[in-house]
């Protein structure tokens, strides 16, 4: 051995120290830009959430009111005792959570750019795959462009699915003063009416609903497809924990609510290769063409069976969730209200009990109002989150008074509650946690009131789902003048993906 020669491990030292040098000299380069990005903007620092053992303790209050139903008012009172923007520990991460509508806006719009859906692939993927409502980027662009030309105003004012549907709906509907829970119904009429609008062919689960045990597809991938989200928001709430998760029963859920997509998907691949060979559809008629659009779209674009499935998932998703939970929640409250629907039986009176047309239903302004209230106490989709992809800032939050910006470090998560900010007073006034449609006769809101999301990512089925969600109730509440509750206790949050009543909607329906 040469006096020269270098030992192994002096090597190997030397090169742990020059890579030790090289991140510490990257940390500080960062943190030094950092720095001036916080001096450039004026950031100031928002709020902070108490938390103990690095935030351990508020994912254990979270999963706590989750097994109580009241995840959604843990949050509010957070808000309404540390400011409207708030910054936490989350185990290995900081983030934080804000209701201020300036701060959305920059999230969902002004700086759409800056963030991403973070890791949502991760949690929602086992359910709803690569879809519009769990990719990025060019991915995401593909997928929005084939659901919205399922949604075209065209297609949208033909009400004739919903009105087919609405007799299968009223038999299922005892007109004796006995109990029932329109939840149930609700979620199968837009099941039925979600797969035939979109794939042109209905699962029928209101014609199962109770009567044909042998074939209950629909109402077998309805609660398959519950328990499945379920899941995932059990998953979402346990945030780093949730690798501690593990759930077959989820995996099974999975597996069904892919069994009855794969039926459209064959669909689908049939009409793709009929394309192929003939350069048309075929036998298809013209209405059965338009009927189906959004399954031809998907079909026309790619012969993938995953990718089609997920897309399928995802559109089935929001047209059977959407509507279904609006109209729960509605009628939850308005069974507990009388008077309000006295006034809109009054109001609907004017169609002489005849099935409202598409325009005439968009000048129905207090049911409007009635829906407009329903989500704004109970959006749909209440509470959200994006993770940034770069450094960025929130305009308000921060400072003593909260109107400062705030600094966003590249990888933090930030969760926006539209729960939270459609309760506050100094929008809504100080009966902001009442059911009260009159209210709408003077709001005229902004990104205060966002019930589908905001910017690109907004929701392309928004009117499909009011349209839906209005002609069920003026058929209802033509059908039955009277409304009454059967539930002696008060809305409970039953949130998963979306938010309905954890109760049902148990109620009396009766002829005058």
């Amino acid at each position: 051995m040469h006096s020269y020669d270098i030992p192994k491990h002096s090597t190997a030292i030397l090169g742990g120290l020059i890579l030790l040098i090289w991140y510490a000299a990257t940390l500080l380069q960062r943190k030094w830009r950092q720095n001036c990005f916080v001096r450039e903007n004026q950031c100031k620092p928002p709020s902070q959430l108490p938390s103990k053992l690095l935030g351990l303790d508020i994912i254990l209050q979270t999963i706590a009111a989750a097994k109580q139903r009241r995840v959604l008012e843990l949050g509010l009172s957070r808000f309404q005792h540390y400011g409207n923007t708030l910054k936490f520990r989350n185990l290995t991460k900081t983030m934080i959570t804000t209701r201020e509508p300036q701060n959305i806006k920059t999230i969902l719009s002004l700086r759409f750019k800056d963030y991403s859906l973070g890791d949502r692939i991760q949690t929602f993927g086992p359910l709803l795959g690569h879809g519009i409502f769990t990719t990025d980027g060019e991915h995401w662009a593909q997928s929005r462009s084939m659901v919205r030309s399922g949604f075209s105003k065209d297609r949208i004012a033909h009400l004739d699915i919903f009105e087919e549907l609405m007799g299968d709906l009223f038999e299922l509907i005892p007109t004796d003063g006995s109990t029932v829970d329109l939840q149930d119904l609700f979620f199968c009429y837009t099941m039925d009416s979600a797969t035939d609008f979109l794939f042109g062919h209905s699962v029928r689960a209101l014609k199962k609903y109770g009567h044909n045990p042998g074939d209950e597809t629909g109402q077998d991938f309805g609660s398959a497809f519950n328990y499945a989200q379920d899941s995932i928001a059990t998953r979402v709430r346990m945030g780093p924990l949730k690798f501690l998760h593990r759930d077959r029963k989820a995996q099974d859920a999975n597996r069904r609510c892919h069994e009855l997509a794969e039926e459209f998907v064959d669909k689908a691949l049939s009409y793709r290769q009929t394309l192929n060979e003939n350069g048309s559809a075929g036998d298809d008629t013209s209405a059965e063409k338009s009927k189906s659009l959004f399954l031809h779209k998907l079909a026309q674009q790619t012969g993938d069976r995953t990718r089609i499935r997920d897309e399928l998932m995802n559109v089935l998703l929001a047209g059977r969730d959407t509507t279904a939970s609006l109209l729960s929640n509605m009628f939850f409250v308005l069974a507990k209200k009388p008077e309000i629907w006295a006034k809109l039986q009054g109001e609907i009176a004017v169609l002489e009990g005849r099935a409202p047309t598409y325009d005439q239903l968009r000048n129905l302004t207090y049911l409007k109002y009635c829906m407009n209230e329903s989500l704004r106490l109970h959006p749909v989709v209440p509470v959200n989150a994006r993770l940034a992809v770069v450094d960025t800032v929130l305009p308000v939050g921060g400072g003593r008074d909260g109107q400062s910006p705030v600094f966003v470090p590249k990888g933090t998560t930030v969760r926006y509650s539209l729960y939270s900010m459609h309760r506050r007073e100094d929008f809504y006034g100080p009966d902001a946690q009442e059911y009260r449609p009159e209210r709408w006769e003077k709001l005229r809101m902004g990104w205060e009131y966002l019930p589908f999301n905001g910017g690109p990512r907004i929701c392309v089925g928004q009117q499909y789902a009011l349209t839906e969600a209005a002609y069920v109730t003026v058929r209802l509440a033509q059908k039955f003048p009277i409304l009454e509750s059967r539930d002696p206790g008060s809305w409970k949050e039953n949130l998963t993906l979306t938010l309905c009543s954890h109760n049902g909607c148990h109620v009396s329906l009766q002829h005058a």
